[in-house]
């Protein structure tokens, strides 16, 4: 697909005007929520990751993983209480690694990842930790658009960059606090 560039007087005239209805976000959601995970969020939380572990965007975590380091995410609640979006913040010595970030296929480009990704921010920063990581095997867009930038994994926490699989070809991407 291959995107024009118009000339900006051409681009007023030909487009229609956005409104707020036309773009979806986050605060639109009524109750909508992020929040600590629980423990007893470990089953949604492997549910949730389920269909991006099938498509290969995620790599496949035991329910033991989630139950475990359920401490580890935020997650975003819709008003009946299921979770529609995560995100994992592993701390390591002065940087974080952001990883199992999801969002369920009807929420997605509604705000909803960059809000828990926000919150992750808060979170790390809270935490004091200098620098976030993450791995990605798509484009990465919404990690670019928030001030992430392609990094070498020599620079990220060690035990981190060694369980990555090179097999799947992720890039590494890093952001200063």
């Amino acid at each position: 697909m291959t995107t024009a560039t118009l000339p900006p007087a051409a681009a007023h005239a030909t487009l229609p005007p956005r409104t707020p209805a036309a773009v979806p976000r986050w605060h639109e959601v009524p109750g909508f929520t992020v929040r600590p995970a629980r423990r007893d969020d470990g089953p949604a939380l492997a549910a949730l990751s389920r269909p991006f572990v099938h498509a290969g965007a995620l790599r496949e975590r035991p329910l033991s993983l989630y139950l475990s380091r359920a401490s580890d995410f935020l997650v975003a609640q819709a008003p009946d209480g299921t979770l529609e979006g995560c995100l994992g913040l592993r701390e390591h010595p002065a940087a974080g690694v952001l990883y199992n970030f999801c969002v369920a296929a009807h929420r997605q480009g509604s705000g909803m990842g960059a809000r828990l990704l926000h919150a992750a921010f808060a979170r790390a920063r809270n935490r004091s930790l200098a620098t976030l990581f993450t791995a990605t095997t798509g484009s990465g867009r919404l990690f670019l658009l928030h001030g992430f930038l392609p990094a070498s994994p020599t620079l990220a926490p060690a035990e981190w960059a060694r369980s990555l699989d090179p097999g799947r070809g992720a890039r590494v991407l890093s952001r200063a606090l």
